[in-house]
């Protein structure tokens, strides 16, 4: 596939197995934590994922922004192992997770926190009961030991100071709450990556400002990985530490928000422009 270069200053690009210098990944590696090579995926005759080469860095905020329907969830889905690829390898710690059983999936899920677009918290339950169920779902632990975890992260995350927070049930919370007790059960298990879906979805300019604090906070404070899906380029150069773009099915662009600016693919640029992140060219010269 022909594909516009990325100007210099370049980024990091993934390298396939088997190549020079090609890295040993059936190996933990110290600075990427999730490396994908050569991904492909498809529904029917639609081809969504078309040789995705990604890596995620450990203990970052990785963003992974792309237009509406460019496979972004789909990408996502395959990092945790709810779909399986069509071709392509995923290393996880080292372990291609591709071929594994139901009980290996098991496990590689535990590492994995998941922050829903819209929160997607239970209604007929309470904060607490929320925030506790994945605790309740897979372990026996006191109910002291639950409260203890639970109200850990109410403070942590700036709930406790709300009144009357731990009997609230979802409708009765602002956007912003939501948004912090969503993050308060994907956390509740300790995972080492955690995954947020449009975390920025619906929000206003204030709430959305906020919700990119938490984000940063939370990857300092717990030290995990972040992978975030958005389309939002004002948040995304905020809270990026590492920036990949997907177009039609493939990483077109991968680096820092510094060399990310620095691109030269058209999709890229369009992203840059229209967001006001950078100048407009005139008579579209590079």
């Amino acid at each position: 596939m022909n594909q516009p270069p990325v100007s210099p200053p370049t980024a990091d690009a993934p390298t396939a197995p088997g190549q020079p210098g090609a890295p040993a990944l059936a190996a933990r590696d110290e600075r990427w934590q999730i490396r994908v090579r050569g991904l492909h995926k498809s529904f029917g005759v639609q081809h969504v994922l078309r040789g995705i080469d990604l890596d995620i860095e450990r203990g970052r905020t990785n963003i992974i922004i792309g237009g509406s329907g460019q496979g972004k969830s789909v990408l996502m889905k395959h990092l945790m192992g709810l779909l399986r690829p069509d071709a392509g390898q995923i290393w996880v710690d080292g372990e291609d997770v591709v071929p594994f059983n139901d009980r290996e999936m098991g496990r590689l899920r535990r590492k994995f926190g998941m922050v829903f677009q819209y929160a997607a918290l239970f209604d007929s339950m309470n904060v607490v009961e929320n925030i506790a169920f994945p605790l309740i779902e897979r372990y026996r632990l006191s109910r002291d030991e639950i409260m203890e975890r639970v109200r850990d992260l109410l403070r942590k995350l700036d709930l406790a100071n709300v009144a009357g927070i731990e009997q609230k049930v979802p409708p009765e919370l602002s956007g912003g709450q939501r948004k912090r007790v969503g993050l308060a059960r994907a956390l509740i298990d300790r995972p080492e990556i955690l995954l947020y879906d449009e975390p920025t979805t619906g929000l206003d300019p204030v709430a959305t400002k906020n919700v990119d604090e938490m984000i940063r906070r939370t990857a300092d404070e717990f030290g995990v990985t972040s992978v975030v899906i958005s389309h939002d380029m004002a948040s995304t150069f905020r809270i990026a530490d590492r920036i990949s773009m997907l177009f039609n099915g493939t990483i077109v662009v991968n680096g820092t928000p510094q060399e990310v600016l620095g691109s030269r693919h058209p999709a890229m640029r369009e992203f840059l422009e229209t967001s006001g992140l950078v100048a407009p060219e005139e008579n579209g010269q590079a």
